[in-house]
């Protein structure tokens, strides 16, 4: 099975990859999706107002303190989607979602709870030359392993070598390091979730995949709740008055970019800082960011025996052209330390 995590662009420069082909795939195969993620009331309230739900059950308190549930209720729509986009890192290979046979909610969601998701194989038909077609139940469960809702679908995934980003060029890299997915006690596999200390070798570079589009609604809101005042963050109008072109909000550019890298340093205990933060130029609304890292110096922690200190350089780039710069230190987990097992991860 093809389970590595990154494919090799060239001597010490990695890219990130994603997902299972269909050739991966087989009837009973269980995939623990990981990280899992908490639901708060406030992702619950906006999800309901947002789409003018009237189902006040999910945002009236007071109301929701007359019913059985005694807390407002978590909206069903949040909770499917929060499951597909868990799963989205094994399916990353799919082309379309052909039909979403049955959902079902079994258990409450509320407020403060943290959701993960796993998904079963359950049929595999052929497809085209291109894609086969796999049918699969994707399973939420809550913080006390009780499965909050079961969700069967149809989709296409694409065959190895058939997806728009596979390159012949670019073979994955087999190396234990890269590996996408490891074992539970009862076989299933469960997603890694970045690399461990021992992993990060200096001079390497990771291409992190895929990029990020940042519009101008997003910078705005970004802005406006770190209470910037300046308009041209927020103001079309002060920017047509004064010939100003629209750009990202610099420290959403940082965040964004940062975010980027988390897929491949993803076991960071602590970012220790950013120096030498550059911004050659603005950043458009719609434009696309990709980002990449190389690794610097690494060392062993003197005060922590279970984790290592690793420099970093990241770079965000538009079409090849620097945007973003900053090194990094970072305290990282060694591996088989930390709390991933105990957390079911």
């Amino acid at each position: 099975m093809s389970l590595y995590g990154y494919v090799r662009l060239g001597p010490n420069r990695y890219r990130e990859r994603f997902g299972l082909s269909f050739e991966d795939l087989y009837p009973g195969l269980r995939i623990c999706h990981r990280p899992g993620v908490d639901v708060s009331q406030q992702d619950n309230r906006e999800e309901a107002v947002d789409l003018l739900n009237n189902a006040h059950l999910h945002y009236d308190s007071r109301y929701a303190a007359q019913t059985e549930w005694r807390h407002p209720l978590g909206v069903s729509t949040l909770t499917v989607q929060r499951l597909f986009g868990m799963a989205s890192r094994s399916w990353y290979r799919r082309r379309n979602m052909l039909a979403i046979d049955s959902i079902a909610m079994t258990r409450p969601v509320f407020g403060g709870d943290t959701l993960y998701a796993a998904s079963t194989v359950t049929d595999l038909t052929p497809g085209d030359e291109n894609v086969g077609v796999a049918s699969c139940t994707i399973e939420g469960s809550n913080q006390r392993d009780e499965v909050v809702s079961w969700i069967a679908c149809r989709m296409e995934v694409y065959r190895r070598g058939r997806h728009p980003e596979d390159d012949p060029a670019a073979p994955p890299s087999e190396d234990e390091r890269f590996r996408l997915y490891h074992p539970n006690a009862d076989g299933a596999l469960v997603e890694q979730t970045g690399l461990a200390f021992e992993d990060l070798k200096p001079g390497e570079t990771f291409v992190h995949w895929p990029g990020r589009a940042l519009d101008f609604d997003e910078s705005r809101r970004h802005a406006l709740r770190s209470l910037e005042i300046n308009p041209r963050w927020s103001d079309p109008d002060y920017l047509k008055r004064n010939a100003i072109a629209q750009a990202i909000y610099e420290p959403l550019v940082i965040g964004a970019v940062t975010a980027l890298t988390t897929r491949t340093l993803g076991r960071v205990v602590a970012n220790l800082g950013w120096n030498g933060v550059e911004l050659p130029r603005p950043v458009r609304p719609g434009e696309t960011i990709h980002a990449e890292s190389t690794i610097g110096q690494v060392r062993p922690s003197a005060s922590r025996p279970d984790q290592g200190i690793v420099h970093v350089e990241t770079r965000g780039l538009v079409d090849a052209e620097l945007v973003c710069r900053y090194q990094r230190t970072l305290l990282v987990y060694r591996r088989g330390a930390g709390p991933y097992a105990s957390a079911g991860y």
